[in-house]
């Protein structure tokens, strides 16, 4: 699956958890699944656990969050 397909993956709906970033229009934010990745939790148990994500869904976190990353931009104040 390409770059653009799995951003597809990530939607914002400002009517599903505030409009935070979450998978496929699913209840389960970006957030929760850059916080159980970021606390070890394995892949293979994040799928168990929310059995209507796909191994792609955790994918299009990590690659969300890296787009995200990659467009920050700090400002240092002098």
């Amino acid at each position: 699956m390409n770059k653009e397909d799995l951003l597809k993956r990530i939607t914002i709906n400002s009517e599903v958890l505030v409009g935070k970033p979450t998978i496929r229009g699913l209840r389960i934010s970006v957030e929760q699944i850059m916080n159980a990745l970021a606390n070890n939790v394995p892949v293979k148990e994040l799928l168990e656990e929310y059995p209507e994500l796909e191994p792609e869904d955790i994918q299009a976190v990590l690659m969300y969050a890296a787009q995200i990353i990659s467009e920050e931009r700090l400002f240092q104040l002098k």
